[in-house]
C-alpha cells in the first residue's frame, strides 16, 4: 500500500474543488495540497462540459438584488436567502477574476461583455465563452493555475473509494489509481469533497462517466447527514439520441430565439406558464408530459438563427451534425435528462458538514442555494463563490483539526490487500436496472405506487448482491435508494420535485428533508424534520 500525506486533500477537479484549491494556496505559507481526479486533471467532467454559462449581475440594468430574487423565486420558496445574497453578491467579483486569469468570454461588437438570456432570468446576465463552451473554457484557466501552483500536488487518476473515519471525524481517504495492484492510503485531517452529482442514476442524463453519486455515498457511510436528495434537476432538452450521456442542448438558444415544438411547428409550451424560457422544471414536466403522450417535441433555431448557429453555438452544432442532425435546416429532437442534483452531503454556508474534518462543495454539497430548483447557470458560479469560502473554512480550522493517525485505516490492515479487491463492479445488467428504475418511476413525474415498487426492486437488489462485491462499488444503489427514499417521503409536489398524487405543495414555508445511514436497517421519519428532530435512517447494507 502507498501511503500519501497532506495537509488538505480536494477530491475532484470541476471548478468548485479547482477554485477551493487555487484558495488553500492564496497566501504564503507551506500547507500541502492534495487534489485527487479519477481523471485527467482538466479532462471530461460535468464543469468542463458545461455548455450553459456563468451568470452574473454585470449588466446596467441588473443588479445582484435582481439576480437573487431571480434565484430565489427559482428555487420555490426553499434557497437559503442568506447564501443567495452570497452568492449573487460575490458573484460578479469572482468573473472578474476569472477575466484577469484569462477566461475568454463573449464580447459584443463594441468591445463589452456579451450577457445572454436564459430560463427564469428577468435580465440578460449570462456571460457565455465561444458560444456555448464556457465550462471548458472556465476550466482551462483554473486547470493551467493549479498545475503552475507549487505546493499543490495533483494525483490524476485517482479514485476514492473510501473515507478514514476515525473518532468522531475523517482523517483520510482509501484511493486506487487506476492499472495498479495496490491500494493507496492518503493521510490528512481535511477533507474537501468536490465530486460532482448522482446523474448517472437515471437512465438518460447528461452526466458524463463516473458521476455516480459517489462522494455522496462515502460521506454518507461515515456519518455525514444528506440534504434534499429529492430535488434532481431535469434540463428540458437534451439531444434525443441513443448516446449515453445524452449530448445537452444549451439553454442559451431558446434564450436566442429558438422555441420548443411538436412535429407541426405548433408550441409545447404554456406561454401564459413563461414560455420556452420558463424555469427547468416546469419546461421539463411539459415535454416530458407530452412525450410520454406520444408526442415528439423538437427545438426549432431555424427561424431565430439559421445559418448562424455554426458560429454562434458551436458545441451544439458539432453535437447535433454527429448524430445526423442538421440544426440550420432541421429542428432538434430534444428530451428531457437528469442534469443536476440540489441534494447532497449537508453543510454549512463554508461547506462544513457535521463530520469534523470533512467539507463539500459544488453538486455533491446541499447547503440549501438552489432550494428546491437551481436557476440556469448559477452552477458554475455556485463553485467560483462557494469553493473559496469552503478553502478559508478550512484554513481557519486547521490548527483544530487532529493530526492524522499514523496507524493503517481499520478497514485496511493488511498490504496484501489489492486495488482489484475494491474494484469488483457491478454487474452490467444490475447497473442498467438501477438506472431504469430511477427514470422511470423516480423521473421527472412520479407518484406513491411507482416510487414504493422502485424502492421494493432497489431493497431486493441490495440483499442479492454477494458478499464479495465492495461497498464502494454498492454506491449507484445506495444512492438510487437514497433518492428514491426521499422522494416518496415529500407527499407534495415543490420544484423539481413532481408528484402526481400530490400535484400541489403543502401549505406553509417548505422545509429540507434530511436523511442518514444507519447499519440498524430503515427507519421511518419525517421528510420535514424540525433542526432537533430525528433524521430519516436508511441502511447502507
Amino acid at each position: 500500500m502507498t501511503t500519501h500525506h497532506a495537509d488538505v486533500v480536494v477530491v475532484g477537479s470541476g471548478v468548485a474543488g479547482l477554485a477551493a484549491a487555487l484558495e488553500l494556496v492564496r497566501e504564503e505559507g507551506d500547507l500541502r495540497v492534495l487534489v485527487l481526479t479519477r481523471g485527467a486533471l482538466g479532462g471530461q467532467s460535468a464543469s468542463s462540459l458545461a455548455q450553459g454559462g456563468v451568470a452574473a449581475a454585470l449588466g446596467p440594468s441588473d443588479s445582484p438584488a435582481l439576480h437573487a430574487r431571480d434565484t430565489e423565486l427559482a428555487g420555490n420558496g426553499l434557497a437559503r436567502p442568506d447564501l443567495v445574497r452570497t452568492l449573487t453578491h460575490e458573484g460578479p467579483e469572482r468573473v472578474r477574476e476569472l477575466i484577469r486569469m484569462g477566461v475568454r468570454f463573449d464580447r459584443t461588437q463594441s468591445g463589452e461583455i456579451s450577457l445572454g438570456l436564459e430560463g427564469a432570468h428577468s435580465r440578460h446576465r449570462v456571460l457565455h465563452a465561444r458560444g456555448d463552451r464556457t465550462g471548458a473554457e472556465v476550466t482551462r484557466a483554473l486547470t493551467s493555475a493549479v498545475r503552475a501552483a507549487p505546493r499543490i500536488r495533483v494525483l490524476e487518476q485517482m479514485e476514492a473509494l473510501e473515507l478514514e473515519r476515525r473518532g468522531d471525524g475523517v482523517q483520510g481517504l482509501l484511493a486506487r489509481h487506476r492499472g495498479e495492484e495496490s491500494l493507496h492510503h492518503i493521510r490528512a485531517p481535511a477533507i474537501l469533497l468536490a465530486t460532482g452529482g448522482p446523474g448517472r442514476a437515471f437512465l438518460r442524463t447528461t452526466s458524463p462517466p463516473g458521476l455516480d453519486g459517489d462522494g455522496l455515498a462515502m460521506a454518507a457511510r461515515a456519518g455525514a447527514r444528506l440534504a434534499d436528495l429529492e430535488f434532481v434537476q431535469f434540463h428540458p432538452t437534451a439531444l434525443d439520441t441513443r448516446a449515453d450521456p445524452l449530448p445537452l442542448v444549451t439553454e442559451a438558444l431558446r434564450g436566442a430565439g429558438a422555441r420548443l415544438v411538436d412535429a407541426a411547428g405548433r408550441s409545447v409550451v404554456d406561454p401564459h406558464d413563461g414560455g420556452d424560457l420558463a424555469p427547468r422544471d416546469r419546461v421539463a414536466r411539459s415535454l416530458w408530459l407530452r412525450i410520454r403522450a406520444g408526442t415528439s417535441v423538437f427545438l426549432d433555431a431555424r427561424e431565430a438563427l439559421g445559418d448562424r448557429i455554426a458560429d454562434a453555438f458551436p458545441g451544439v452544432y458539432a453535437l447535433c451534425r454527429r448524430h445526423g442532425v442538421d440544426p440550420r435546416s432541421q429542428p432538434i429532437p430534444v428530451t428531457p435528462a437528469a442534469h443536476y442534483h440540489m441534494g447532497g452531503i449537508e453543510v454549512d454556508g463554508e461547506g462544513r458538514s457535521r463530520v469534523p474534518g470533512l467539507w463539500a462543495v459544488g453538486e455533491v454539497a446541499a447547503s440549501g442555494l438552489h432550494g428546491a430548483n437551481r436557476l440556469a447557470s448559477n452552477s458554475l458560479l455556485e463553485g467560483l463563490v462557494f469553493g473559496p469560502r469552503a478553502a478559508r473554512s478550512m484554513l481557519e480550522a486547521f490548527a483544530t483539526l487532529a493530526p492524522p493517525s499514523h496507524s493503517p485505516p481499520e478497514r485496511v490492515r493488511s498490504d496484501a490487500l489489492r486495488a482489484e479487491d475494491f474494484a469488483r463492479p457491478l454487474p452490467p445488467d444490475k447497473v442498467l436496472r438501477i438506472r431504469t428504475l430511477l427514470w422511470d418511476r423516480v423521473g421527472v413525474v412520479r407518484e406513491e405506487s411507482g416510487l414504493v415498487s422502485a424502492l421494493e426492486e432497489l431493497d431486493a437488489m441490495e440483499g442479492e448482491l454477494p458478499k464479495a462485491v465492495p461497498l464502494p462499488s454498492r454506491n449507484l444503489l445506495l444512492v438510487a435508494r437514497l433518492i428514491t427514499r426521499a422522494a416518496l417521503l415529500r407527499e407534495e409536489s415543490l420544484g423539481s420535485h413532481f408528484r402526481s398524487d400530490f400535484p400541489n405543495r403543502h401549505a406553509g414555508v417548505p422545509r429540507r428533508s434530511f436523511q442518514t445511514l444507519s447499519p440498524e436497517g430503515v427507519q421511518d421519519g419525517s421528510a420535514f424534520p424540525s433542526t432537533s428532530a430525528s433524521p430519516a435512517l436508511i441502511s447502507s447494507h
